[in-house]
């Protein structure tokens, strides 16, 4: 089992609209040893990978995969399947793949989808050395193999509060790209982008975060807009904390002035021991350190996001009950730990609690008179953590003057997004009433406790930040024009972007004549690939975009874009696709560059050339409107489809017409386009009629289109491309 090629598809491609990996791969003399010749393989491979039966296949049902595999199957469908369950079994989703045989014996396809190239390329790899040992009856690791790729995930994947905030986007048909390794993404296309970075945004202020982090600053705006706050102030030593605490009146809180998650913050504090001993807490923890008034009740964190709570949870303090004879370590492990919500993991509502890396953990110990190895007395409670287990959603609990209340303080802050921390006994009661206070304004706050709470409903919060940053149908696209086909794609593409130049816009255009912004040549390479596709769409100037797209850009990389506004084929020569990719016919070429016409919108444009057979046909792929362009006017397929009300670009009698179901306009007379005043070259007049009808389908007038074509000009040589 050789993998002769990988290769990552990082757009749409022939199999699917997502990134996927396509593995070209040897079986060698396997292809003469399906599955159930193999003595021992079943069971081998499902004792090892049992969650194999939910895998439906190709028959649609519950263990279908393993009706395939006791019938007899080929390495590279196994293959597919088990490199998709050690994703899902990591924590990579993948449900997608396909094994393909190729024109070469042996030799196949085989296609998994990949939310991360690193993670699905370790998974393919450690699922070729599963099934060689299931097939050789060798020892095999599963759970160090899983534990691996999960680590994988962990670190290489979107978060999870980034996750379900681009999850959320993709259902309101918004696209993303990743910027970075890390959760710094893209939402939209060009000018009409928004970036997201975990729980920031594009429209969170750098000042407002700055004052957040500084709690001091955060409660004295909030106390001089009426917002409950508790008393307290900065102090400089041990002493100075237990003097403060003695102004104020205890119990007290002391905790740093730029810490988060909890960290370094003691409550409830009474001597002047415990005051002191906090100090030296917090102090590790941040660069200034804040006592202030203890408020009692329950912690809550409330999140904000454009000025309207869209969650709610609340905190619980962690004890448990000494059964005399074993120590509170263990008793933690055994009473808390054990609880299946906790886990060191994002994914795990609840932290691990470990005293001997925990300092609060230790102090609330010491408070008690205990440490980790103390033995308390039988029917003992002892308290293990006060604070940092927010995570039970209160949502509908919320009184309305508590989620005014929070979003004023979001707003005085200045946060577009916000974690407001507020210590209440009763979270469907009035602040006032209750004594209730707001103690901190957090910027990007996470989301997991909402997503996953431990305790009642998760809450949708990824789909109000994307509703915070894009308005109701607003789905963040610009108009992206993508052209496939076999000649005549840059000379289209160059024409489509100097006419939607003369309309005003700052146009983005990636062909093999080079990469242009705005009409200015910036890269002067063949730029008809994947990156330079996703250069154009990065663009925050750019309205909009015009890319080419080759044969062997889709097979080898995929489309930069996800969706397009219009999807043009040129024309289609078979021959000159052979020979790449194994692809040898008609059919498979085809297939390829369907891809251009799979991903026009629903509202947009399938451009296609009626006078080429095999691109008609693709209309019958298009999810919106099909616009043909033609040399030949009268063609049954033409009269057809002006019959039914569509729209044609058409030549007659030397002029360029305009054609919708019995309407005609004559828009400019060949010999008025300087390209073609001197030429009657087929591809040539293909490519303006093409230009042409992507023109009309984006609403530029008549007019201007006429005035684009009568001054375009571009060097003979440039005028025609390859493959």
């Amino acid at each position: 089992m050789e993998f002769l090629k990988i290769l990552p598809l990082r757009g749409p491609n022939i199999w699917t609209y997502r990134p996927v990996l396509e593995v070209w791969l040897d079986i060698g003399i396997l292809e003469d040893s399906p599955s159930n010749t193999i003595p021992g393989f079943y069971e081998r491979l499902t004792a090892w990978m049992p969650t194999l039966i939910e895998h439906r296949c190709g028959i649609g049902e519950r263990g279908g995969f393993l009706e395939r595999l006791r019938e007899g199957t080929w390495p590279g469908h196994i293959l597919e399947h088990v490199t998709i369950e050690l994703q899902n079994l990591a924590g990579m989703q993948s449900g997608f793949g396909k094994a393909r045989s190729t024109g070469v014996r042996g030799v196949y396809k085989v296609v998994v989808r990949s939310r991360n190239e690193q993670v699905t390329r370790a998974a393919l790899q450690a699922a070729r050395d599963l099934v060689l040992a299931a097939m050789h009856n060798k020892p095999f690791d599963v759970k160090a193999a899983v534990d691996h790729l999960h680590e994988m995930v962990d670190d290489l994947c979107l978060g999870p509060s980034t996750a379900c905030i681009v999850d959320a986007a993709t259902e309101r048909g918004i696209p993303s790209i990743r910027l970075t390794e890390g959760n710094l993404v893209q939402l939209g296309y060009g000018v009409r982008q928004r970036r997201i970075w975990t729980a920031e945004t594009n429209h969170t202020s750098a000042i407002a975060e700055g004052i957040s982090k500084d709690k001091d600053l955060t409660k004295s705006l909030l106390s001089a807009c009426g917002v409950p706050v508790p008393e307290g102030r900065i102090v400089d030593s041990p002493a100075d904390a237990w003097e403060a605490a003695e102004d104020i009146g205890v119990p007290v809180v002391v905790k740093p002035s730029d810490g988060n998650h909890g960290r370094g913050v003691s409550t409830d504090l009474m001597s002047r021991a415990e005051v002191e001993a906090a100090f030296h807490l917090a102090d590790a923890e941040g660069s200034e350190v804040i006592v202030e008034r203890f408020i009692r009740g329950n912690e809550h964190r409330l999140l904000v996001v454009g000025g309207r709570l869209a969650a709610a949870a609340r905190g619980e303090i962690v004890s448990l009950v000494a059964d005399g004879l074993s120590t509170i370590r263990q008793l933690i492990d055994a009473q808390l730990n054990s609880d299946p919500r906790r886990g060191a993991g994002e994914e795990f509502p609840l932290d691990v609690l470990l005293p001997d890396e925990n300092p609060a953990i230790r102090f609330e110990l010491e408070r008690q008179g205990y440490d980790a190895d103390s033995i308390p007395p039988q029917g003992k409670q002892v308290l293990i953590q006060r604070n940092g287990n927010v995570a039970f959603d209160v949502t509908d609990e919320v009184h309305p003057e508590v989620a005014a209340a929070v979003a004023l303080a979001a707003r005085i802050v200045g946060l577009d997004i916000a974690g407001i921390d507020l210590v209440a006994q009763d979270i469907s009661r009035p602040l006032a009433e209750q004594g209730a206070a707001i103690v901190e304004v957090n910027a990007g706050p996470s989301l997991l406790m909402h997503l996953k709470p431990a305790q009642g409903q998760p809450r949708p919060v990824g789909s109000a930040i994307v509703d915070n940053l894009f308005a109701e149908g607003d789905s963040g696209r610009i108009p992206v024009i993508g052209i496939c086909g076999t000649d005549g794609k840059s000379l289209a593409a160059r024409i489509i972007a100097r006419l939607l130049h003369l309309r005003g816009d700052y146009v983005g255009l990636a062909c093999d004549q080079g990469l242009y912004f705005a009409q200015r040549l910036i890269d002067k390479r063949d730029c008809a690939n994947w990156v330079s596709a996703q250069k154009v769409l990065l663009n925050r100037s750019v309205e909009a975009a015009v890319i080419e797209n080759g044969s062997d850009t889709i097979l080898a990389e995929g489309l930069g874009y996800d969706r397009c506004q219009v999807g043009i084929i040129t024309n289609i020569d078979p021959v000159r696709h052979y020979g790449k990719f194994y692809i040898e016919t008609p059919e498979q070429v085809c297939n390829v560059l369907r891809t251009q016409v799979d991903v026009v919108l629903s509202d947009g444009v399938a451009v296609l050339n009626a006078d080429d057979p095999l691109a008609a046909k693709m209309a019958e792929y298009c999810d919106g409107e099909v616009m043909y362009f033609t040399r030949q006017a009268d063609t049954e397929l033409i009269t057809s489809h002006l019959q039914r009300g569509g729209r044609a670009v058409m030549l007659h009698d030397g002029s360029i017409m305009l054609v919708t179901g019995e309407e005609r306009m004559a828009l400019i007379r060949l010999a008025h386009v300087p390209l073609l005043e001197h030429s009657r070259d087929a591809v040539q007049i293909d490519s303006v009629l093409a230009a042409v009808a992507a023109a009309w389908s984006l609403n530029i007038t008549p007019g201007l289109i006429r005035a684009g074509l009568a001054t375009f000009e571009v060097e003979q040589e440039n005028t025609k491309d390859i493959v």
